[in-house]
């Protein structure tokens, strides 16, 4: 019989720089498949493999323990090995073989294991462990309606009405973010409004969580940006909207691609001990960007980044909605948006459709589970969706591969801040490096936005890479 996996936590002597992992899965089972036994009140391990590879053993580690795995890429093995009640430190000498490890824990937060070739700092692609939790479904904000009135009308006075607060406004659309006492004030207006001869549309708001910050890589083989920004007139720039979270100018050392800064409502102020994850992404959108240059060493190209969450720990359809349109008024020919939620928004979509109309090319990261549920605002057919690969041009793990995805792309990068290494992974870096591949392109073939979208979506990983 089987038991069920369980997330454990061990407590490590203070001081010790690099442990050994203690590893842990099912019971031994008496069928003779692959399995893998902790038994933590006796600080042993036993095996019985003889058909995993290294991405499958980590895979389980990753999920039994919580940590944080991360493998230098390329790095292969297959696992045979049979033994019963060993140390920790004697059952990862015979499950890693010729491989180096090493644990590192950290305070507050899950401990980091590096399995690795050459050295530790190349240890960078994470391995994450298979998803079996449903994916969640979209819950819109119970207290909040999106609604779009005709032009002339008096807004003021229908959220009086309603007994609304009116907390976002995008005047030039028509369209309003209202706020109710609670639920079920909200689904009485909403029922009201069905009526009203004034309203357009009723939409509901979805909350877009805020995506995770980089890791930091105590050492790696980082390779700066070999590229500067070309000097030309304003009218001749390509311009990428990212977005994203805000973005900290100062400390890239690709300042000279950044444009000023738009916020959707009060704008954030990072500070400036880690990047944030607007940050890395316009680093690894100048990664993207690079590869589509076709060797070129300076580009007309500049980011747009528009801030859509502030200091908040989460951004609404709305302010997306919002951060788009004002990105398109700024001159961003490509829109990059590494975010999203399961709850579509007839709102987004509506100024996606706009903008995509108007020869704009829209991307947006897929999703970070193994699970083939749309997410949105990927999901639109104007949008490349794009989820990840591994090194290899193998879809990751990790990565949503639903029928909506357009395009596979690398889903790890390096980036630098403050002259530290950090490393990004997942749907969000593949989808802004696929965004500044597409501009690259178009800046060295002379495609329009709409032909660099059309190259993406008729063009394999392995070519775009």
């Amino acid at each position: 019989m089987f038991l069920r996996l369980r997330s454990l936590a061990r407590q490590f002597p203070r001081g010790t720089a690099l442990l050994l992992l203690a590893l842990l899965l099912l019971a031994w089972p008496a069928s003779g498949k692959d399995s893998l036994v902790w038994q933590q009140d006796k600080n042993t391990v036993s095996a019985e493999i003889s058909t995993w590879d290294l991405n499958q053993l980590l895979e389980n580690v990753a999920e039994a323990t919580g940590w944080k795995v991360y493998v230098e890429p390329d790095t292969k093995r297959t696992i045979s090995t049979k033994f019963r009640q060993r140390t920790p430190g004697d059952a990862l000498k015979l499950l890693l073989g010729d491989l180096s490890f090493a644990l590192l824990p950290q305070k507050n937060e899950p401990s980091k294991l590096y399995v690795f070739r050459t050295s530790v700092g190349e240890a960078t692609q994470q391995v994450k462990a298979p998803s079996k939790a449903a994916p969640k479904k979209a819950k819109a904000i119970p207290d909040e309606l999106i609604v779009t009135v005709k032009p002339g009308t008096d807004i003021a006075a229908l959220a009086k009405k309603l007994g609304a607060k009116i907390i976002g406004r995008a005047d030039a659309l028509n369209t309003y973010r209202l706020k109710f006492e609670d639920e079920e004030s909200a689904n009485s207006a909403k029922e009201q409004l069905k009526t009203d001869s004034s309203v357009e549309n009723i939409d509901a708001n979805y909350s877009i969580a805020r995506p995770d910050q980089p890791e930091a890589l105590g050492l790696s083989a980082f390779s700066p940006i070999n590229l500067s920004p070309k000097a030309i007139p304003d009218a001749n720039r390509l311009i990428v909207g990212l977005i994203d979270t805000p973005i900290q100018a100062k400390g890239t050392g690709i300042e000279g691609f950044l444009l000023p800064s738009i916020a959707v409502g009060d704008p954030g102020n990072p500070g400036t001990e880690q990047p944030t994850h607007g940050t890395s992404m316009a680093e690894t959108l100048l990664r993207g960007m690079i590869a589509g240059l076709d060797g070129a060493e300076s580009s007309k190209v500049r980011i747009l980044p528009v801030d859509v969450y502030g200091n908040n720990a989460s951004s609404t359809s709305f302010d997306v909605a919002v951060g788009v349109y004002k990105a398109i008024n700024g001159g961003a020919m490509w829109i990059n948006m590494s975010l999203g939620s399961y709850g579509p928004s007839s709102f987004l979509e509506q100024v996606i459709q706009s903008g995509h109309a108007q020869g704009v090319a829209f991307f947006a990261s897929a999703g970070n589970e193994p699970v083939t549920t749309p997410t949105y605002p990927a999901a639109y057919p104007e949008v490349v969706a794009v989820t990840a690969a591994d090194k290899n041009g193998n879809l990751a793990s990790y990565a949503n591969r639903g029928s909506f995805v357009d395009v596979i792309a690398p889903g790890t990068a390096v980036v630098n801040y403050q002259g530290q290494s950090w490393m990004v992974m997942g749907t969000s870096a593949s989808s802004v490096w696929t965004a500044g591949y597409a501009a690259g392109t178009a800046e060295s073939r002379g495609f329009s936005a709409s032909q660099s979208e059309t190259a993406v979506r008729t063009s394999s990983v392995s070519r775009l890479r």
